[in-house]
């Protein structure tokens, strides 16, 4: 079974991705910010990350450059989930190692489909 990463200070958007992924027949782990993801992912093994940029602490940009420092992690995928659709943060997370973006709100089946195809 893979396992996913979602990191995203909101309650309710976690449990919408743990719900949508979950019945999808992926093991979920949830982190509310970067530093307990962070944390999680030393300590876990993560087939891919899905996280969102606005967050307290430290954004999803600079989470994606901390988590690409990590060896298992410089080729995992990770995915953008945000309410924003800048075209220069796209880049910026681009840069940063993402692998792709979806914009919040998101639909179930957008979601599943970009997850199946970047794992396999």
């Amino acid at each position: 079974m893979k396992t996913i990463l979602t990191v995203d200070d909101s309650a309710s958007v976690r449990h919408l991705l743990k719900f949508a992924l979950g019945s999808a027949g992926y093991s979920v782990l949830e982190a509310e910010d970067a530093a307990s993801a962070l944390t999680m992912a030393r300590t876990q093994s993560v087939h891919m990350v899905i996280t969102d940029l606005n967050m307290p602490g430290m954004d999803g940009i600079d989470f994606i450059r901390s988590l690409r420092r990590l060896p298992p992690y410089r080729g995992v995928p990770i995915v953008m989930l945000t309410t924003e659709s800048d075209q220069g943060l796209k880049l910026q997370a681009k840069a940063a190692g993402a692998t792709g973006w979806i914009t919040k709100p998101f639909k179930q089946d957008q979601l599943l489909a970009v997850t199946k195809k970047l794992l396999g």
